[in-house]
């Protein structure tokens, strides 16, 4: 990659947005070397989802001698496109990129590719069937690298199994965003595994709400689920899905739950992992959550790290790199119990591990990406 001679884009950011840095260098640094640097645009550093994606990806900055960059944009359109100008303006060689909807993500393309930096989608990838011209985009793109995301699909017919399972038919369901490709991957999820149930079980039909949207906001999140309880509890609603948004929307759906004397008699499931998860399923708050996948970013963060140095080189006309990340499903204290100690308590790689994922193949990167998981750390570990 040209590190030098950038065009820089002019432009002011906007008011609601709050940019914080972390720049750390622990490894020496040539003097006439410039040392790389990574930028990172995500929904919030503060929540918790975003919080422990910070604290992976700064440990990883640590390890390897990156500085970073962070801005967070709230997941509000022009604040997402806002926020790729200003890592650019701000000399980063590589940004890495999440809550990014398809419409955002051409835009981030144009001004990566204008300022020469490279740039990498987690949580999320670009929708071949509903933005083909912006897949077009990025496959065109020599700085677009690629993404780090789950199988949303599978996730969410998992979690309404769970609840089909346990005896709940009646199931409402809150998103965050409308149009943002993640959940749109989820609700196919849910709605298969609805529409699977009920063709098979013609006599016990379920059945699954319109998406009812709270943002990335734990108010809004309790006022989409107290106008689901006003309106359809007790005869239909015994489940609720939270489909994610960083956390904050499912506290504020937990705490309004709890708040109407309902904890344990309607079931939640969501993808996003809680602080307080041991205690949640030990008290009904939870009957069961998907997540513990903040390791996103971290790869991301490598893929970038990589194509930065050279190492890693798209090939043209392709749509990049695509890393597939497993999900962790909990549902009871006992399972908890271990990701609490290996994911919350502590980080999954130790500085050294981070090093040498760092200097994996692509394809051996990607390997170590699909098999993180609890048995994998306490294997490594132990």
């Amino acid at each position: 990659m040209k590190r030098f001679g950038r065009k820089l884009l002019a432009g002011t950011i906007a008011a609601a947005m709050t940019l914080s840095m972390s720049m750390v260098s622990t490894m020496p640094v040539l003097a006439d070397e410039k040392p790389i640097k990574i930028g990172i645009s995500i929904w919030s550093s503060n929540d918790v989802l975003g919080s422990q994606c910070k604290t992976i990806v700064d440990q990883a900055a640590a390890a390897l001698g990156v500085e970073t960059q962070w801005v967070d944009q709230g997941h509000v359109s022009e604040q997402v496109t806002a926020s790729v100008e200003t890592l650019c303006s701000a000399g980063c060689d590589g940004i890495i990129i999440c809550n990014s909807a398809d419409s955002e993500m051409a835009s981030a393309i144009a001004t990566c590719e204008a300022n020469q930096v490279y740039l990498t989608q987690f949580f999320r990838i670009i929708s071949e069937q509903n933005s083909p011209d912006i897949y077009a985009l990025a496959q065109n793109s020599q700085y677009y690298l690629g993404a780090v995301h789950e199988d949303e699909v599978t996730n969410g017919e998992t979690l309404v199994n769970l609840l089909l399972e346990k005896g709940d038919r009646n199931i409402m369901l809150e998103g965050w965003t409308p149009g943002d490709a993640t959940f749109l991957l989820r609700y196919e999820g849910y709605q298969k595994a609805i529409d699977a149930w009920n063709e098979a079980n013609p006599d016990d039909q379920a059945v699954l709400s319109d998406p009812v949207y709270a943002n990335t906001s734990a108010d809004e999140g309790a006022k989409v689920t107290a106008n689901f309880i006003s309106t359809n509890y007790p005869d239909n609603m015994d489940a609720l899905i939270v489909a994610g948004g960083g956390g904050d929307p499912l506290v504020g759906s937990i705490g309004e739950i709890e708040a109407e004397g309902l904890t344990g008699k309607i079931d939640v499931v969501s993808t996003d992992f809680l602080p307080d998860l041991d205690e949640q399923l030990k008290t009904g708050g939870m009957f069961a959550e998907s997540g513990g996948h903040y390791c996103d970013p971290l790869f991301a963060f490598l893929m970038t790290y990589n194509a930065i140095k050279g190492n890693y080189v798209k090939e043209a006309g392709t749509f990049g790199y695509e890393m597939l990340f497993p999900y962790l499903y909990v549902a009871s204290s006992d399972d908890y119990a271990n990701y609490d100690k290996y994911f919350v308590q502590d980080t999954p790689y130790t500085d050294e591990e981070l090093q040498s994922l760092a200097e994996m193949s692509y394809d051996d990167l990607s390997k170590a990406c699909s098999e993180l998981s609890i048995d994998d750390v306490i294997a490594r570990h132990s």
